[in-house]
């Protein structure tokens, strides 16, 4: 099949070496030096946790052409990015379209599309676990098992039609589809746990090595206030059970060792640190339309995120911090 995949970040870049895997014609849009760096030498993936390498060679293009009818269309931006591309996405031609990653705004994104589109679309939402970091020549993926997407609709189940392109698309690669009732609802529960993870590695100066076991405790904790809030809102927690995590009994225990390591390697680096340090304003928007949502109705009462988040330093001398510095390693 003919599939395109906009955003060449890390979760881009694996999700375009699966379908490179699943051998289907695969066109990844990327500008800019990494663009060059594609069409030169090819998609390098180191993936850190398996101790292997691989070189996919996708066609790269920088974009959307609309005399191409694609199967299916994959975008992975991040959240303060995706409304740009908008107008660009509704053109393309194809009858799939999934946006991949933090969204606190489907809901208006996909009125948006289909108010655009020259034709049916049908539009999905899903989120890939994996982490990691592109460098200039390669991006290091760091993921347990082969991943996959939790996928659905904004309050349904994908169509049976779309269910069965996207696993004939990810066939035999061991990648797994984990289809949700309510992605919405998925997606307003998601910063709930990953926002107090950011906080503290923000806290620590982008290295949770640093962080004390008071303050990993908080990181447990401040997630159970946070879907105490939903739940009194009235969203479902997705996926199911989540909540319980942070709860106490086994699976709270199962995360805390999770969290300790997580922490102490440099899986954290991968999954956590990484991103926040070169995603500010992605956290940064995420961070407040979550606070936004929590407050619908007037604010709760939620001391340990409070007091987890007041130990972060402000967004804005985060920006100044962090951007600064990527701008230099860019440079």
């Amino acid at each position: 099949m003919k599939v395109l995949v906009f955003g060449a970040g890390v979760i881009g870049c694996y999700l375009t070496h699966v379908l490179c895997e699943a051998g289907h014609d695969v066109t990844l849009l990327a500008r800019g030096a990494w663009k060059d760096t594609l069409e030169s030498h090819g998609l390098e993936l180191r993936h850190h946790l398996q101790h292997r390498t691989t070189l996919d060679h996708p066609a790269v293009t920088d974009h959307i052409d609309e005399t191409i009818r694609w199967d299916a269309v994959f975008a992975a931006m991040p959240y303060h990015q995706i409304h740009t591309i908008l107008p660009q996405l509704a053109q393309a031609d194809t009858d799939l379209l999934v946006l991949i990653g933090n969204n606190m705004r489907a809901a208006a994104m996909q009125e948006e599309l289909l108010r655009l589109s020259s034709a049916p679309k049908e539009v999905l939402f899903a989120f890939q676990v994996t982490g990691g970091e592109r460098l200039k020549d390669r991006a290091i993926v760091e993921r347990f098992g082969k991943a996959g997407l939790d996928i659905g609709a904004l309050h349904s189940l994908p169509s049976q039609a779309a269910r069965e392109k996207l696993t004939a698309l990810f066939k035999g690669t061991g990648y797994k589809m984990r289809w949700q009732p309510d992605m919405e609802a998925y997606l307003f529960c998601h910063p709930a746990a990953v926002l107090p993870i950011a906080c503290l590695a923000y806290a620590c100066g982008g290295d949770l090595r640093r962080s004390t076991r008071k303050q990993r405790r908080q990181m447990l904790d401040a997630p159970a206030e946070a879907y105490d809030r939903l739940t009194e809102l009235g969203i479902p927690i997705l996926p199911e059970k989540d909540d319980l995590f942070y709860r106490p009994g086994f699976r709270r225990f199962v995360m805390r060792i999770l969290y300790f390591i997580m922490a102490k390697s440099s899986i954290g680096d991968l999954i956590a640190c990484n991103h926040c340090r070169n995603a500010v304003a992605e956290m940064e928007m995420l961070d407040q339309d979550f606070t936004a949502l929590l407050e619908r109705g007037g604010k709760p009462d939620m001391p340990v995120w409070n007091a987890l988040k007041a130990q972060m330093p402000s967004w804005e001398e985060l920006h100044w911090l962090y951007d600064k510095k990527r701008r230099q390693w860019l440079q």
